[in-house]
């Protein structure tokens, strides 16, 4: 299932559908502002998505079991999506996941990164706190608004989800609370980790941190772009993805 904007559809379908193997389903969903729960309406010139609680809730009418999300510009590593595929395979009804990285391994050389912090006991997820701003300096990592050294080795999420149908409605139950906010409809958004957090916190949900066991590269700024290209002819090389990749 691919999220994106009513302009990208038809060419996503056309592209994506003539390389994946005929027995994999493909969705392609729009993320549309006007896709609003039952029974609200709204009047509003807003031209900006509603964030990415509302993105993942756009596929409620295509999703009916456990699945995982991820953000469609970041590399993740073939044993984060082992580690994921397992989680699936044994995990309670109640038991969301999400998977971790190493701070010191998700920073961008270019400037500062958006990271949602991890507070871990014993393999749970407690909270996350979303940190905006944070930059290497020389040998020391810095959240620049606070200005407090953050440890390399921190957990944070890269929004790997796992999670299960569940989920759609209270979306839904959040969204809807959250249009009955006005100063919430011109720009403010739903955040999928704010949504966790708070079934986390009613009891509805727990939530256990998996080990990537592997590294991240994603695409932050243009700059970023050279690096990714050369990671991934380096992976190619060492026969860990054909080529071409697709057939």
């Amino acid at each position: 299932v691919v999220i994106t904007k009513e302009a990208n559809q038809e060419f996503l379908k056309d592209y994506l559908s003539g390389r994946l193997p005929e027995n994999i389903k493909l969705d392609v969903i729009v993320q549309d502002i006007n896709n609003l729960p039952q029974g609200v309406e709204l009047k509003t010139e807003r031209i900006k998505p509603w964030g990415t609680a509302h993105a993942v809730w756009c596929a409620k009418d295509v999703i009916d079991d456990e699945f995982v999300i991820i953000n469609a510009d970041d590399y993740y590593g073939k044993k984060a999506f082992e580690g994921a595929a397992n989680f699936i395979k044994s995990k309670a009804n109640n038991t969301y996941g999400i998977v971790g990285y190493s701070l010191k391994d998700t920073l961008s050389d270019h400037g500062s990164v958006s990271r949602g912090i991890c507070n871990v006991d014993e393999g749970q997820l407690i909270s996350i706190q979303e940190h905006t701003k944070i930059v290497a300096i020389d040998d020391t990592i810095v959240d620049e608004e606070t200005e407090s050294e953050l440890e390399p080795d921190t957990i944070v999420s890269m929004n790997f989800w796992i999670c299960n149908p569940s989920i759609f409605s209270y979306i839904e139950k959040y969204f809807t609370n959250f249009l009955n906010v006005p100063e919430n409809l011109e720009k403010s958004e739903i955040y999928l980790p704010f949504v966790a957090q708070e079934m986390m916190v009613n009891g509805l949900i727990n939530i256990n941190v998996i080990d990537s066991k592997s590294d991240w590269f994603g695409v932050t700024y243009y700059e970023d772009k050279t690096e990714a290209v050369n990671t991934l002819k380096n992976l190619t090389e060492q026969n860990q993805y054909p080529s071409p990749l697709w057939n």
